[in-house]
């Protein structure tokens, strides 16, 4: 079963990149406040890197009116990952992710199978918001889908 709003962020060890490779407990990275985490199969992937990423990109002084962080997390190692937030022009504010194993996706329950795309085990795309460590909003694609998990429909949500 996968997490659910009213479930808190579990206590797995995931890599911040922000100003260099930091490893965080994504329980103690969520205390305390509000934030917005999306997940995507795969950095440098099509929808990823050409939808889903830069939606947040261009949305990010929204949330940030909000009083909303903004992450995104991935199941790449940590240079994959701070390569493709430099490519992708991402705020030195927002949140860069690695869950090099999937141990996060596994944990959240959202793990998917890409074996049969050369791929393995990664993280099905959703979106969360999450408030002092506990989940309040939760939406997950079905496969192959985006929209649910896309910045305006975040926004939309949360008003």
């Amino acid at each position: 079963m996968s997490i659910q709003p009213g479930d808190a962020i579990p206590a797995i060890a995931l890599t911040l990149i922000r100003d260099g490779m930091h490893p965080v407990r994504a329980d103690t990275l969520f205390a305390g406040r509000r934030i917005v985490l999306f997940s995507v199969p795969g950095a440098f992937t099509p929808t990823c890197s050409s939808r889903h990423l830069p939606g947040y990109v261009a949305h990010f002084t929204d949330f940030q009116a909000r009083g909303i962080e903004v992450a995104c997390v991935a199941v790449n190692d940590a240079y994959v990952m701070q390569a493709w937030a430099s490519s992708q022009n991402v705020p030195a504010q927002m949140m860069m992710l690695a869950d090099g194993n999937g141990d996060f996706a596994r944990a959240l329950g959202l793990e998917l199978d890409a074996s049969a795309y050369g791929m393995g085990l990664r993280s099905r795309r959703f979106a969360l918001l999450a408030e002092d460590g506990i989940v309040r909003l939760l939406q997950v694609e079905a496969p192959g889908e985006f929209k649910a998990s896309s910045a305006e429909a975040m926004l939309a949500l949360i008003g």
